[in-house]
């Protein structure tokens, strides 16, 4: 058992959208493999739009809280700013990607993501 991972947007998006039940069950499974799953806050704010636009207040209301409840929700504090801006200006990747990095580095822990290359989730 992984001790802890970072989940990002995609993991989410595909988690509460795919319709493809493999992957799904894949996603569940690499839930439960994991001690302390963590989030950035700057994820929520992002699933939180999606659900918002998709489903509405009341789907989006929930689903926040849901992960609020399952996952350790990580502020973007003033390490994290500096840390993700170093690596924003050194890599030229976009903010939120950069913020994600930084709360990873800072924590120790891998990034649940989908893979640059592929675009496939690393399972």
């Amino acid at each position: 058992m992984l001790e802890r991972r970072l989940y990002d947007t995609r993991f989410f998006v595909e988690y509460f959208y795919s319709e493809d039940k493999e992957l799904l069950r894949k996603l569940e499974e690499e839930l439960r493999s994991v001690k302390e799953r963590m989030v950035s806050a700057l994820t929520v704010h992002e699933i939180h739009r999606i659900n918002l636009k998709r489903e509405g207040k009341d789907v989006a209301t929930l689903r926040s809280d849901t992960i609020r409840r399952d996952f350790k929700v990580v502020d973007v504090d003033y390490e994290t700013a500096v840390k993700s801006a170093e690596l924003r200006s050194g890599h030229q990747i976009p903010m939120a990607d950069s913020v994600i990095a930084a709360t990873a580095q800072i924590y120790q822990c891998s990034v649940f993501s989908d893979d640059a290359t592929s675009k496939k989730y690393k399972i």
